[in-house]
């Protein structure tokens, strides 16, 4: 097949959505390789690392006018426009924007979207959401250790001791999960809080201290488990004692990252202005939720300004939408392998496009194919 690659056109997008490793690997399995030039300088790979590999390079219109289109977010109008009709593409397409989908399958295209991968064992290897969540986690810590007034360990020295940095972790997913251990690395003192009771193993494995707080109804137990590997809304009893608990834990902490999503709901509040006000001067909080909050405002603080650093009663707060950007190299290393692997479902060992209609993976990442949407 013949496999286009365009410079992502969104606004601080810097990731690819193939490395010189993978070009290699679709050149090798008899795929032409068309990479626009420049798509992959802000990810460290180079054009002449593309051509070494096998690709060639090309224009955007040469990368969008491929048979099949490899992309990390979704086109923009102008792309769609330069795309052929009964080609493939493939990105982080958002299963839940309903206007973009319909765009997609009016361009007459056949769309994967690869967020909504199920998150199974057979699924692992071209699961993006974790992928990418790994490495927002980790510069999330990041972020707040530059942000943060004070060092991270306890320090002892002649002129006196540093306390270890408070940090508490808001969502036990991926990214909760690689924000305790980047902290715990960084010498911190470490505390986190998520719905499901199945992470409290986990999270302690790390060398964090769980907030627990008590089931008392079936109901608040049965949506304590979640769906998929995904937090479910939980009732209203249980989050009112969740947050008078995790309100007590904030007031007392240096650093708060807050991850907290539910696919296609807005961002859950965790720290409101209250809580904020509670923290200590110097405090940090970074909210990977930022941008997707009530409305696309705010995130799991309300007073997260997306793709924003501001200062509120005291207290820096970190609203960058995109953090595996930050880290384009790593980022689209990972996120290049997950297309790979992706593609190794739907095209057969003669380089052909070949969907399997009872495969789940293949089936759930469907948005769109013969001029419809097909997002069950």
């Amino acid at each position: 097949m013949l496999i286009g690659v365009p410079r992502e056109s969104a606004a601080g997008e810097t990731r690819v959505a193939v490395t010189p490793e993978t070009a290699k690997k679709f050149k090798a399995a008899g795929h032409t390789v068309r990479v626009e030039r420049g798509a992959g300088l802000a990810a460290a790979c180079t054009d002449a690392a593309y051509e070494a590999a096998g690709a060639e390079l090309t224009d955007a219109a040469g990368a969008l006018g491929a048979e099949l289109v490899l992309k990390v977010q979704r086109p923009s109008a102008a792309e769609l426009a330069q795309m052929k009709p009964g080609s493939v593409l493939v990105g982080m397409l958002n299963p839940f924007d309903a206007e973009g989908l319909q765009a997609m399958a009016q361009a007459g295209l056949t769309a994967f979207a690869l967020e909504a991968a199920p998150r199974t064992t057979r699924a692992q290897s071209l699961d993006v959401l974790s992928s990418q969540a790994n490495i927002a986690g980790y510069k999330a810590v990041l972020l707040a250790a530059h942000h943060y007034p004070k060092l991270f360990p306890m320090l002892m020295t002649a002129a006196g001791t540093i306390k270890a940095a408070r940090v508490v972790v808001l969502g036990v997913g991926v990214a909760g999960l690689q924000a305790i251990a980047t902290a715990k690395r960084l010498g911190a003192v470490i505390e986190a809080s998520d719905v499901r009771p199945s992470v409290k193993e986990q999270v302690e494995s790390l060398g964090a201290k769980f907030i627990d707080v008590p089931y008392e109804t079936a109901e608040e137990k049965e949506a304590a488990e979640g769906v998929g590997g995904y937090a479910r809304p939980m009732p209203p009893s249980w989050l009112a004692r969740q947050a008078a608990e995790v309100a007590k834990r904030v007031a007392q902490a240096d650093i708060v990252i807050s991850t907290a999503l539910i696919p296609g709901r807005p961002a859950p509040t965790l720290v409101s202005e209250e809580m904020v006000k509670s923290m200590k001067a110097g405090s940090v909080i970074v909210d990977i939720a930022a941008g997707r909050g009530p409305g696309g405002v705010g995130g799991n603080c309300p007073l997260t300004v997306a793709n924003q650093t501001v200062q509120v009663h005291g207290v820096t707060i970190v609203g960058e939408t995109n953090l595996p950007a930050t880290v384009p190299a790593d980022s689209s290393a990972l996120y290049a392998r997950n297309v790979l692997d992706f593609l190794k479902l739907i095209v057969d060992k003669d380089a052909k496009l070949s969907l399997p209609t009872d495969d789940d993976i293949v089936t759930a990442c469907l948005m769109a194919q013969g001029g419809e949407v097909k997002r069950k």
